[in-house]
């Protein structure tokens, strides 16, 4: 089946791919942390209630929750590559609208659609690592979770700043610039693939049937139910909604837990910066380690001692031995990277790629959206933060528990074919 093989391949260009990926990767948290640290400003042009601030703090995993598990059926249709592009002009849109926005409902439905772009780009990634970075996979995910924690860590130190020099529509409507910039390498490798796709098909077309490789045909629904089917793919659900839901409560409540042990909301803002940048190490070591190792559940487990030593400190004295809580607990996420890593390690192709990214994203964003909510309304019934600390802990204990089946080294789909052709139309 040599003969099939197309002069040149539609992956063979892959620094154009590597931009892609990073540049997509800057641009997933960009949406959720650019407004938070301007929502005071925000609110009194477009009349934002506390309700409807509460609301935007559940928005970005709901959307991701949404548009995450519609993903793989867009995927399926058309392709990975228009599918990522589409998700990055939805997300682009929704950022330009809603900075236009001229009322309180119409700036929480733009940023719904901003959010949702973001939620198909986080499960299309691991995939297009799969597909273009088989021998690069830790390596690759190092390089957009770096990126993805840089989109998190810098719009809070340049938010205020803009949006008191130019106003907060350029706050937060500037950042579209960066979806424009990870747009332009999908193009270009959405029309470098044409011309390999149609030669490849016409040599397909050419070959008699009996020889067309299977992998051509377009991965359906199989793929879906395999992965649903799969104790690794649940395994994958569970770690990423407790280590999510954790860093999401955080997000959500960090400023108000320091302010209440007597800190200041100054202070509780800047520790949550802390929190954010602290994300850059764990996720540039943790994929590669990943890669490099059969089983990376002792990995999993020192980030686990990271959560639970921080979530204690922070429960029993958070006014002393903060920043050491608060390194603990920036290092703490650092499951996450391991289990996008994973996605692409333990799929045979990138087919199940897709699933098992959707499967694990999709369901472990949703399962999280209850986290910061619950957690509010814990301890508003209780008027403490120890059960809410309590109950973060029980999820450190269920990552340990999930994470201890999700690293085992098993695969996930067929062996593939011996000499198809690795391509996918």
């Amino acid at each position: 089946m040599q003969s099939l093989m197309p002069p040149r391949a539609p992956w063979r260009g892959r620094l154009v791919v590597l931009a892609g990926i990073v540049l997509v990767g800057l641009n997933l948290r960009i949406a959720v942390a650019a407004v938070s640290p301007i929502i005071g400003v925000v609110r009194e042009d477009v009349a934002l209630s506390d309700a409807q601030v509460g609301l935007l703090g559940t928005v970005p995993v709901a959307a991701f929750a949404v548009f995450g598990s519609l993903a793989t059926p867009v995927a399926r249709r058309l392709g990975l590559e228009p599918s990522l592009i589409l998700a990055l002009l939805l997300s682009m849109t929704g950022e330009l609208l809603r900075a236009l926005a001229g009322s309180a409902p119409a700036f929480i439905g733009w940023s719904v659609l901003a959010l949702g772009g973001l939620g198909m780009g986080n499960v299309l990634l691991p995939p297009l690592v799969k597909r273009y970075f088989p021998d690069r996979i830790g390596t690759v995910t190092a390089s957009y979770s770096v990126a993805m924690s840089v989109s998190a860590a810098v719009p809070p130190l340049v938010a205020l700043p803009v949006a008191q020099a130019v106003g907060w529509r350029w706050s937060v409507g500037m950042w579209a610039v960066l979806g424009f910039a990870a747009v332009v390498p999908w193009v270009v490798v959405v029309a470098q693939s044409v011309s390999a796709r149609s030669h490849l098909r016409t040599l397909v077309r050419r070959a008699p049937r009996s020889e067309r490789p299977a992998v051509l045909v377009r991965a359906g629904a199989a793929e879906s139910r395999l992965v649903r089917r799969s104790g690794l793919a649940w395994a994958l659900v569970l770690t990423f909604f407790a280590n999510t839901t954790c860093t999401y409560v955080l997000f959500a409540w960090l400023p108000e837990i320091l302010a209440d042990a007597g800190l200041g909301a100054d202070a509780g803002g800047r520790w949550l910066a802390v929190f954010a940048i602290l994300g850059l190490p764990a996720s540039l070591v943790s994929p590669v380690l990943t890669a490099r190792m059969r089983n990376p559940y002792p990995l999993v487990v020192g980030f686990a001692a990271c959560w639970v030593a921080g979530l204690l400190g922070l429960m029993l004295a958070p006014a002393h031995g903060t920043a050491v809580w608060m390194i603990l607990l920036g290092i703490g996420p650092g499951t996450f990277p391991i289990m996008l890593a994973l996605i692409g390690l333990r799929s045979r192709t990138p087919a199940i790629a897709v699933a098992l990214s959707g499967m694990v994203q999709g369901l472990g964003y949703a399962l999280a959206v209850v986290g910061p909510v619950g957690i509010g309304v814990l301890h508003v019934a209780t008027g403490s933060w120890e059960a809410p600390f309590l109950v973060l802990l029980g999820l450190v204990g269920l990552l340990l528990v999930a994470g201890w089946f999700a690293c085992r080294p098993t695969m996930l789909g067929p062996e593939p074919m011996t000499g198809s052709v690795p391509f996918q139309a």
